[in-house]
């Protein structure tokens, strides 16, 4: 049996979840966000994030793998736009990729995001809306916008279902809430 562990209540896009508090680092405590399998939020999040950026024109919604792929699938059917998956690991059949380094919070280990071939017509040329589940440093963020740049696109927005930690540092993105960073 496992621990009961402490929660963070929220309500996001009129759904309320209860987000469970992870270590990360000594010291350091996040309220997870997974939205794997989560039908019902993922659909509300899409629709209420599809209202925040129904005043921009853009081309196409752009994720990193692998937690944040249902959110830009269902935004992406909403919106009537195609979206890209920039994968964390390459494989051969992505043919010629562009990639950059990132270093998340969640695994603490440096990962790299990769542009796949056979996407980089709807990236050349295109407004781009960065989409992510949880913005908390930035730095895959900051991958992104990396790879969109030298593939000849255009970052017109930056959008998440939540942002974390200092709320003054996300300003700039567009989201449907924000969680604190918990230390002891």
């Amino acid at each position: 049996m496992v621990a009961e562990r402490p929660v963070y209540p929220m309500e996001i896009a009129g759904v309320y979840r209860e987000l469970p508090l992870f270590e990360v680092q000594p010291g350091l405590r996040i309220a997870v966000l997974n939205i794997l399998g989560d039908v019902e939020l993922v659909e509300a999040c899409a629709i209420a994030l599809h209202e925040k950026l129904a005043s921009l024109t853009y081309d196409v919604l752009v994720t990193a793998e692998a937690k944040s792929i249902p959110l830009a699938h269902a935004l992406a059917r909403v919106a009537r736009k195609p979206y890209v998956v920039l994968r964390k690991k390459y494989r051969t059949y992505m043919g010629q990729t562009i990639h950059a380094e990132t270093h998340s919070i969640t695994t603490g280990q440096p990962q790299m995001l990769y542009l796949d071939e056979k996407d980089r017509d709807l990236v050349q040329g295109g407004r781009v809306v960065l989409l992510d589940d949880v913005i908390s440093t930035g730095s895959t963020l900051e991958g992104m916008r990396k790879i969109i740049e030298q593939g000849g696109g255009e970052v017109v927005a930056l959008a998440a279902i939540l942002t974390e930690g200092d709320p003054e540092k996300w300003t700039d993105v567009i989201a449907l809430g924000h969680i604190p960073l918990f230390t002891d």
